[in-house]
């Protein structure tokens, strides 16, 4: 099992990011993550469907979250998460691909793998194994023990795929294919994909000025009208069936 579980977010100011994924994209808050804190961060979770999108900000200068935002120029994309059930196997491996582990995630029941993203190029990934029920409607820890109540489909039905973009996107999708031990396929765009479970990874050009990172995510789109009209009244860009909320495209399938 690998699927798609959670996008991370980063923003300068966490309260307006929320606020327009919550305005814009139908979505309610489920937890804030005290853990974070340790990392000089505030977050806050969200459900989309049975996944989540996370937005962090720095509390305090010198954050691995704040180096981010500046040397990407600002709002943006900055982890892939992912939920397996093999999470030792996996760690098992990183070392034969000259792949650090930036961080060893162990809160009992939930472990997991931060990887390093000089490692792995692209963005931070993250693997993350859960125990007992894996369902994709099942426990998730990052998103505290009540997350199904304030999961809200009206607008944002599911997430289905996050695109990261790279001056080199193949290379970008071998290195990742070889870290997540999938194979590489060509979508329907001609871009470079690794299909997960429940969701695809696409490679594309980096052509914003932005650089190497994630840059995209696709939702599936209950109200895809709502959502357009939302994001113009709130001043986001909107480009066809494309909103930009912190720094990302929201492209609405």
């Amino acid at each position: 099992m690998l699927r798609l579980r959670q996008i991370c977010l980063v923003a300068h100011e966490l309260a307006p990011a929320v606020d327009d994924l919550c305005e814009v994209l139908g979505l309610a808050t489920c937890h804030h993550d005290p853990a974070v804190g340790a990392y000089g961060l505030e977050n806050a979770l969200l459900p989309v469907g049975t996944n989540f999108l996370e937005v962090v900000a720095p509390t305090e200068s010198g954050t691995a979250g704040g180096r981010y935002l500046d040397r990407r120029g600002g709002d943006g994309g900055y982890m892939v998460i992912l939920q397996c059930d093999n999470v030792e196997d996996r760690r098992a491996r990183m070392p034969s691909l000259d792949v650090r582990v930036a961080n060893a995630l162990n809160y009992g029941d939930f472990t997991g793998l931060q990887l390093h993203p000089r490692d792995t190029g692209g963005c931070m990934l993250e693997t993350d194994q859960t125990s007992g029920d894996q369902a994709p409607d099942g426990p998730w820890h990052p998103a505290g023990d009540s997350w199904q109540s304030a999961v809200q489909t009206d607008r944002t039905a599911a997430m289905v795929a996050a695109e990261l973009q790279s001056p080199d996107p193949d290379a970008l999708a071998a290195r990742w294919g070889e870290i997540l031990n999938l194979p590489i396929a060509k979508g329907a765009s001609g871009a470079s994909e690794i299909v997960l479970d429940n969701a695809t990874l696409r490679f594309v050009e980096a052509t914003d000025g932005r650089g190497e990172g994630l840059g995209g995510v696709d939702v599936q789109a209950a109200d895809r009208g709502a959502i357009l009209v939302a994001a113009e009244s709130r001043g986001l860009a909107v480009d066809g069936d494309s909103v930009n909320i912190c720094g990302t495209r929201f492209r609405l399938l």
